[in-house]
């Protein structure tokens, strides 16, 4: 069987480092191309059975229209995006192929499906807030992964991400409400990724964390992901579908 060769967009930050690395590593692989800032993204899907892209949001949607049309899988780990991004990559998933997470970790999947188990058998007496911290370089807030596991905490509760989650708290604010979800992002260091769900209510708390020590989690991850998409007819998939899950 030959190797599923793949192009990394985004191949000189640390991600595309790391992706780089354990692609090596793994014979089932093989590089096809290796893009960054500048580079003609065109060149992507060329000779290419799938593309990952973790570059910057602004790019995500423009590689999207490039494998819609080349027919190529697309992987894409960049957070970030804009409603009319997103809604463009959901679109032209409809012609390809496409997984889209904010965290190709599978401990951090474990916790999104955690999270969804414990808020549903917690119920609503219980106060919810998010925390996360990332190295000083991250410049999205919150991380993908903390909207996330929000996102998924707002499903449960049937209440609105841009509504009732409070991205941190200044000045006289009064009293939590019941229903507001709280989100705190920090900053600094070399931190890889640390996330952490809290709920509480009178008498006692229940906290669940993930800590990423190292990028590689993330890359055999998404080149997990990249194999997964090989004979997948169209649509729009994230981890948990690639892990199993739903």
């Amino acid at each position: 069987m030959s190797a599923i060769r793949i192009s990394i967009v985004g191949s000189v930050g640390r991600m595309g480092q790391m992706l780089q690395q354990c692609a090596k590593e793994d014979p089932a692989l093989e590089l096809a191309a290796l893009l960054d800032v500048g580079d003609d993204l065109a060149l992507a899907v060329q000779n290419a059975d799938a593309v990952i892209e973790f570059s910057h949001h602004t790019v995500s949607a423009k590689m999207a229209a490039l494998c819609a049309e080349a027919g190529c899988p697309l992987v894409i780990g960049t957070t970030g995006h804009s409603d009319e991004d997103l809604a463009t990559i959901r679109r032209l998933s409809e012609k390809v192929p496409m997984v889209v997470a904010p965290n190709f970790s599978v401990g951090v999947n474990t916790l999104f499906w955690l999270t969804r188990k414990a808020a549903e058998i917690l119920g609503p007496g219980f106060d919810l807030e998010v925390v996360e911290m990332h190295h000083r370089l991250k410049k999205d807030a919150p991380s993908g992964t903390a909207k996330r596991l929000a996102e998924i905490l707002c499903e449960v509760r049937d209440i609105s991400y841009n509504d009732d989650v409070e991205h941190g708290r200044h000045g006289i604010v009064g009293e939590r409400t019941a229903k507001e979800i709280g989100m705190h992002a920090i900053r600094g260091g070399d931190v890889v990724g640390d996330h952490t769900v809290m709920f509480a209510t009178n008498g006692e708390r229940v906290e669940l964390t993930h800590k990423a020590s190292s990028r590689e989690t993330f890359a055999t991850g998404a080149l997990r992901a990249a194999k997964w998409l090989q004979g997948k007819k169209s649509g729009l998939f994230d981890m948990q579908d690639v892990l199993g899950l739903r």
